[in-house]
C-alpha cells in the first residue's frame, strides 16, 4: 500500500472536469492505497470523497508564485507522499519526492492573451519555459491528453519519449438527461461554450457568422461562458462592428448549457491550438453536430465525425458551417458518426491508464 497525494489545486477550473473525474474514478477502481487530495480552501466541499482511502486536505498556494516554490514544497516534505501527482506543470521545482506530471497542453508558451498585462504575461511566459523545462526532467512519469501534446512537448524537451505517456480525456452528460429550456433569443442558433481567449478564435467565428447571415439571416450565435475581461473584449469588438444575431449567455447552469447542446443547429469549435479539446467531445454527447477547426489535435480527437475548416480563413469557417445548416445528409451523417466517436473515450479507462503510471513510478 502507498500513499499518493494529488495536486487538485485545478479541480474548480476550466481544466478541473480531468481531476474531478480522475479522482472520482480512482476512488472505484483502487482500494488499495491511499490519497490525499489537495484542495484550495474555497473548493473543499467542490468534491466529497466515498470511498475510505481518500481524504480532502485544504493548501492555498497560488500558481507560479514564491508561496508555490517554497510553502508548497516545505508542506509536500512534511506530508511525506510516496508519490505526488502533479495535475498541472505549475509546481515546486525543487521538489525531489517521486511524482508524475499532465501536461494538458503548451498554450503557456505558444500563445498570448490580450486581456492579460503584456509585461507580466511574457514574464510569466519566461518563467513557464524555465519551470516546463525542469519538470519534464524531474517527473518519474509525464502524462499528455493526445499525442499531438506529447509530440510538441518532446520537442520542447527531447529524450522524455520513454516515460510520457497519452492518457485520452472524455465527455459524459453531467446531467443524465435533465435539461431546462434556456430563453434564447433565436429559433435556429450556431453555439460555443468555453473560454474566449485569443487563441480560441472566437473574433473569426463572428466574423464568419456575420457573412452567414447573407443567406441564413434569421441565423444566430450564441456564446455560452463567464462575462469575464476576455469575453468582454470579444463583445466589444463585435459591438464595434455592428455586429447581429449574437448573445453571449454569461454563466448559465449545466442544465440550462445541456439543452443549448441539444438544441443547437450545430456547435462550432474555431480554436488555434488544444491539449483536447473537450467541449466538441461534450456536444456530440448532446447529438450536435460538430464543425472543427482543423489546427493542433482536433482531427485527432474528433477523427471524421467533425466537418473541418481552416481556422484563419473566415470563409472557410463560414463555408464549412454552411455544409452542415444545408445539407441535411451531411448533418445525419455527424450525428451518427458522433455518437460512434464519444464512446471511443472513457473516464474510467483514462483513470485506469493513470493508476498504471502511479505503479510505474513507485516501482
Amino acid at each position: 500500500m502507498s500513499h499518493i497525494a494529488i495536486d487538485a489545486r485545478i479541480i474548480n477550473s476550466s481544466t478541473g472536469r480531468y481531476v474531478e473525474r480522475l479522482i472520482n474514478y480512482l476512488e472505484q477502481i483502487d482500494h488499495e492505497n491511499t490519497y490525499t487530495v489537495l484542495v484550495p480552501t474555497k473548493d473543499k466541499d467542490f468534491y466529497t470523497p466515498t470511498n475510505p482511502n481518500f481524504t480532502i486536505q485544504t493548501i492555498d498556494f497560488a500558481n507560479y508564485s514564491f508561496g508555490e516554490q517554497l510553502g508548497f514544497k516545505k508542506y509536500l516534505d512534511e506530508l511525506g507522499a510516496d508519490l505526488v501527482h502533479f495535475c498541472m506543470p505549475q509546481q515546486p521545482i525543487l521538489y525531489q519526492g517521486r511524482h508524475v506530471t499532465t501536461f494538458h497542453d503548451l498554450t503557456l508558451l505558444n500563445t498570448y492573451n490580450s486581456d492579460k498585462n503584456w509585461f507580466v504575461f511574457h514574464a510569466k511566459q519566461l518563467v513557464g519555459r524555465f519551470v516546463f523545462h525542469r519538470v519534464c526532467a524531474s517527473s518519474d512519469r509525464i502524462l499528455t491528453p493526445t499525442w499531438t501534446v506529447k509530440h510538441e512537448l518532446e520537442a520542447f524537451h527531447p529524450k522524455i519519449e520513454h516515460k510520457t505517456v497519452v492518457t485520452y480525456e472524455a465527455a459524459d452528460k453531467l446531467q443524465a438527461g435533465k435539461v431546462t429550456p434556456y430563453d434564447t433569443p433565436f429559433k435556429r442558433y450556431l453555439l460555443y461554450v468555453g473560454q474566449q481567449s485569443d487563441y480560441k478564435n472566437i473574433k473569426r467565428l463572428g466574423d464568419a457568422h456575420q457573412k452567414l447571415l447573407e443567406t441564413h439571416p434569421d441565423l444566430g450565435l450564441i456564446l455560452v461562458g463567464r462575462m469575464n475581461k476576455s469575453a468582454e473584449m470579444t463583445k466589444a469588438y463585435f459591438d464595434k462592428n455592428e455586429y447581429k444575431n449574437i448573445h453571449f449567455t454569461g454563466f448559465v447552469e449545466d442544465d440550462q448549457r445541456d439543452w443549448l447542446f441539444e438544441n443547437c443547429a450545430a456547435y462550432v469549435f474555431p480554436s488555434l491550438m488544444e491539449g483536447f479539446g473537450l467541449p466538441p467531445l461534450e456536444a456530440m454527447q448532446y447529438d450536435a453536430p460538430v464543425v472543427s477547426s482543423n489546427a493542433s489535435c482536433m482531427p485527432e480527437v474528433l477523427g471524421d465525425a467533425a466537418h473541418y475548416f481552416t481556422p484563419t480563413d473566415t470563409d472557410d469557417i463560414a463555408r464549412a458551417v454552411n455544409d452542415v445548416l444545408t445539407n441535411d445528409a451531411l448533418r445525419e451523417e455527424l450525428i451518427s458518426k458522433g455518437k460512434v466517436q464519444r464512446e471511443k473515450y472513457s473516464w474510467r479507462k483514462m483513470a485506469e491508464e493513470t493508476l498504471a503510471q502511479y505503479r510505474i513510478a513507485l516501482e
